[in-house]
């Protein structure tokens, strides 16, 4: 592994002590952390053994958790918090953590919630803030969404740092995928070069689970719990049918986690593609070929799809972009749809394909009880973080323990689905499908 820069940032050395509060007999029964706990980021022995022979230092993370003493001071503390960006299941399990650990851990009466993303920040949009209390929290957990609203697209980092000069905040939560935490260390830089104590802790958010350095985002359990039932259908109305086929296409724009995963928690899957393997449509080992000869054993398939897979059959088409500037991907599961249809018409051969899309509806839904519990933990020690004066990072997932991520350490970077490693060896091992590429 290459050299890496794990230091978090603070603003201040802290010297309160924490009022996190005690056991109702009056002992404390908190499990401190202090900022020399540390989680190995390589877990390969022999590497590390190497790099100890070699005098290297190991790279390690900061361990997520409450600190003894704390850098605000939470009877004169204002916090924000704000989500950015697609729906996820598990966006209001988030706000309601974080309000809740800082209300009744911290003892902050000042929780404000910005409106519709990063716009909320900027007084032209005109969308007034929305005030955080344990009452106004208790049950959003139960609805999908956010309650704080959402959008996309840059804003003007200066604008952003008035405003948040202007409310008096000390402490911000930025809620979001790659574009927002690449905004949140941008933020965070302007923030310490102005010589201001305001903290940045971000949460990384997204249901492909794509985030560099991060093992689990939250979400990703609730999407593949629900694809896995879109498998399900899509398998029995193949049955149901003389050359049945199923399609279901899925979430992951660049990554294959979710489509990968699902075909091993639920294996009726008989081909699955992903944006990280390449595949041919024709030829003899493409997937119309592969498809027909599965029909002539079988007489039904399923197929998932990444929604980001394919893309390539799109190269002679204008490229569109988003409002954060993202490539608009063009539909893959419409045109495999299409594609399906052509092939097996040319050679008058029926079929009956149904066509499944869950994406929005899965984003849209709130978090199943393993997310939930992961989101209480994401939350709780993004406070804490906050509150010790940590500044210019995320709280990931690392080596199953809550860790202190650098925000420049992930700017630029996405996790990827392994070609060659044992989640995708296990998904083929699952379809039986081989490989989908001709021979050059």
């Amino acid at each position: 592994m290459e050299s890496i820069i794990t230091d978090i940032p603070t603003l201040g050395i802290a010297k309160i002590p924490t009022p996190v509060q005690k056991r109702a007999d009056g002992s404390n029964g908190i499990s401190f952390v202090s900022d020399d706990h540390r989680i190995i980021i390589e877990i390969d022995d022999h590497r590390i053994a190497r790099m100890v022979d070699d005098g290297q230092p190991l790279p390690c993370f900061e361990m997520a958790g409450p600190r003894r003493q704390i850098f605000f001071d939470p009877s004169k503390l204002k916090c924000a918090l704000v989500s950015c960006g697609g729906l996820c299941p598990g966006l209001n399990d988030i706000i309601r953590s974080i309000v809740l650990q800082l209300h009744y851990g911290y003892g902050v009466r000042n929780i404000f919630g910005i409106r519709y993303g990063l716009q909320g920040f900027i007084a032209d949009y005109g969308h007034e803030l929305m005030d955080l209390t344990p009452a106004s929290v208790v049950n959003i957990h139960d609805r999908g969404g956010t309650v704080l609203g959402s959008s996309r697209g840059p804003q003007e980092i200066d604008e952003i740092i008035d405003s948040l000069e202007r409310m008096n905040i000390g402490l911000v939560f930025m809620i979001g995928g790659d574009g927002t935490l690449t905004a949140a260390g941008r933020l965070a830089g302007a923030i310490l070069e102005r010589g201001l104590k305001i903290g940045v802790i971000g949460v990384p958010k997204t249901i492909d689970n794509d985030i560099f350095m991060v093992s689990r985002s939250f979400g990703f359990d609730t999407a593949v719990e629900v694809a896995t039932q879109a498998i399900i259908s899509a398998n029995n109305e193949a049955e149901g049918y003389p050359n049945g086929i199923g399609l279901i296409k899925l979430m992951g724009r660049h990554a294959g986690f979710i489509a990968a995963t699902a075909v091993l928690a639920q294996q009726d899957v008989n081909f699955v593609l992903i944006p990280e393997v390449d595949f041919d449509l024709d030829g003899p080992n493409g997937l119309l070929e592969s498809l027909e000869k599965r029909l002539v054993e079988r007489k039904h398939a399923v197929i998932v799809v990444a929604e980001g897979a394919g893309q390539k059959f799109f190269e002679h088409t204008h490229a569109e972009h988003d409002e954060s500037g993202n490539i608009k991907l063009k539909d893959i599961g419409v045109y495999l749809k299409e594609a399906i249809g052509a092939y097996f018409a040319a050679k008058g051969i029926e079929i009956s394909i149904k066509y499944i899309d869950p994406s929005y509806m899965i984003r849209s839904l709130p978090a199943n009880a393993n997310d939930r519990v992961f989101c209480n933990f994401l939350g709780r020690n993004a406070v804490h973080a906050g509150m010790a004066g940590k500044t210019d990072m995320l709280v990931g997932h690392w080596n199953n323990q809550f860790v202190h991520v650098p925000l420049q350490l992930i700017a630029g970077k996405r996790k990827n689905v392994t070609p060659n490693g044992s989640l995708w060896r296990s998904a083929l091992e699952a379809t039986g499908q081989g490989s989908l590429k001709n021979e050059n």
